[in-house]
């Protein structure tokens, strides 16, 4: 019997709980936050890691930033049932402190292993800290919405949301790089 990508994503999340991926960030959140949305979607959408409203909900972009995101994905005809979405970390971080570099490289090949089941068209990045997963040596004040390949894979590092509420003018610059999308996804292979 063929397992499909919903069943490989649950069994890939029970196996960062057995692993007991960074039990002093989990030992102090509610739950892990392992991603939501479409498995068979042609796009990901990855953040850092989760904040309190995702951390009480389990399931990432919930709060004022998830609200935003799904404004821009309404923008280009989809929503959030078409997309898949998850974060680096998988973890709420204490007091929302950014994601420490080990925190980040301990759950790495989780997130691969997410992607490689999931097999989207383009991984969107939001924010510096997701890009620099992927893209380490870019600037996103440099790139953002601009399409990266690397190892057969396209990544579009955009702004994160939540800093667009609060700087008005990447709010713009957001939905530009945003409304990119459906062109960058035609241009790609099926």
């Amino acid at each position: 019997m063929a397992v499909n990508k919903q069943q490989q994503l649950d069994v890939l999340k029970a196996k960062i709980l057995a692993d007991n991926v960074c039990p002093e960030l989990a030992s102090q959140a509610t739950q892990l936050v392992f991603g939501v949305g479409n498995p068979d979607a042609d796009i990901v959408f990855v953040g850092e890691a989760p904040g309190k409203n995702e951390d009480t909900q389990g399931e990432p972009f919930v709060g004022a930033a998830g609200k935003f995101l799904n404004e821009m994905l309404a923008t280009i005809g989809l929503e959030r049932g078409d997309i898949y979405i998850t974060n680096i970390v998988k973890y709420r971080p204490p007091n929302n402190r950014d994601p420490l570099p080990e925190e980040k490289a301990a759950f790495l090949p989780y997130l691969q292993s997410q992607l490689d089941i999931i097999r989207p068209k383009i991984v969107v990045t939001l924010g510096r800290h997701s890009m620099n997963c992927f893209l380490p040596d870019l600037q996103i004040s440099k790139v953002h919405g601009q399409p990266k390949r690397y190892k057969r894979q396209v990544y579009l590092p955009l702004f994160h949301p939540a800093a667009a509420l609060y700087n008005g003018g990447m709010r713009q610059t957001l939905i530009d790089d945003f409304t990119r999308i459906p062109s960058i996804l035609e241009k790609i292979p099926s």
